[in-house]
């Protein structure tokens, strides 16, 4: 089993900036691929970024490209999502999880972080 625990969430003004940290525990590999996913009140579960074991990283989200940045460090087991120019329908739970190699599909996943962008 691998533990995911966020971290980093909070209430901030519309404009500002929060860095989301994911750590991960237990059976992690280097090769996995780690990713953040958000849900907000009523809607569907989105996939925002991931990035993997050797760096590439996607973007499912086109309103935060250019705003958020995903990177991770290997040697500390986490991921990170630096959220810039926040808005207020970035408003959601920020979820990590983890996919394994050459497996479709993220198996493990944190508890989520709640994130709140006034306006």
């Amino acid at each position: 089993q691998v533990q995911l625990v966020e971290s980093g969430g909070g209430l901030v003004q519309a404009g500002g900036s929060l860095r989301l940290s994911c750590a991960a525990s237990g059976r992690t590999s280097s090769t996995d691929t780690m990713g953040w996913f958000r849900q907000a009140p009523g809607k569907a579960r989105e996939f925002v970024a991931a990035i993997s074991w050797i760096g590439i990283t996607t973007y499912g989200v086109d309103s935060v490209k250019g705003r958020f940045t995903i990177s991770r460090d290997n040697a500390k087991n986490t991921v990170y999502l630096q959220m810039n120019s926040l808005k207020p329908e970035d408003t959601a739970v920020y979820y990590c999880a983890v996919q394994r190699l050459s497996v479709p599909r993220y198996d493990y996943w944190g508890q989520g972080t709640q994130v709140t962008v006034s306006s």
